[in-house]
């Protein structure tokens, strides 16, 4: 029954695929055209992975004890989405920083992180504060921080055309919050030789 039902999203989202492609205008069985929308159910697949990923699974017991205090921070995750209003990607960096309450996280597992919220139909701020909030649920660290800068092909391609203007959203938790001097740290690291 699972087979027979993932058949028939798929079938289904091929024919909504074909449609789309008819109404612009467009023959679905035109040789360049003809086996598109497969490629765009599976391209939607990837990008939208994110709905069935699980925090939990993500980070696979990669959490460890440490008497480490000192801020750790990842920065220029790589970082691509779609934007929910016209699902047209958006792309950036992510930078997440936290301070350790005597547990680590593998590095590797931050960007994953990014990715499962990055990988649904978003926007950039609320995305920006479900990959803080996560890290905050997971690793119940002194503080998190997450900043990002990205590019919106929905503000670049259409309406305004603006190609240069980039968008910066953060979210700052625990000590990022409410220390000064924690939060301007945190910015001095991203800022420096970030691109």
């Amino acid at each position: 029954m699972h087979f027979s039902k993932r058949r028939t999203e798929r079938y289904t989202l091929e024919n909504e695929v074909t449609s789309i492609l008819k109404a612009i205008g467009e023959d679905p069985n035109r040789e360049g055209l003809l086996n598109t929308p497969k490629r765009v159910r599976k391209a939607y697949e990837f990008l939208t992975s994110g709905y069935k990923a699980d925090i939990d699974t993500i980070v696979n017991g990669a959490i460890f004890e440490e008497d480490s205090q000192g801020m750790v921070l990842v920065r220029d995750i790589e970082m691509y989405s779609l934007c929910e209003h016209h699902l047209l990607p958006f792309f950036g960096k992510a930078h997440v920083g936290y301070i350790p309450n005597k547990k680590i996280i593998g590095i590797s597992k931050i960007p994953r992180i990014v990715d499962v919220f990055a990988r649904r139909l978003q926007v950039q701020e609320r995305m920006t504060e479900q990959i803080a909030y996560a890290l905050m649920e997971v690793l119940d660290p002194l503080g998190v921080a997450v900043v990002i800068k990205a590019k919106h092909l929905c503000m670049m391609m259409r309406g305004v055309e603006k190609q240069n203007s980039e968008l910066f959203t953060s979210c700052m938790l625990g000590e990022f919050k409410t220390n000064m001097v924690t939060r301007s740290e945190f910015l001095d690291l991203i800022r420096t030789g970030s691109t």
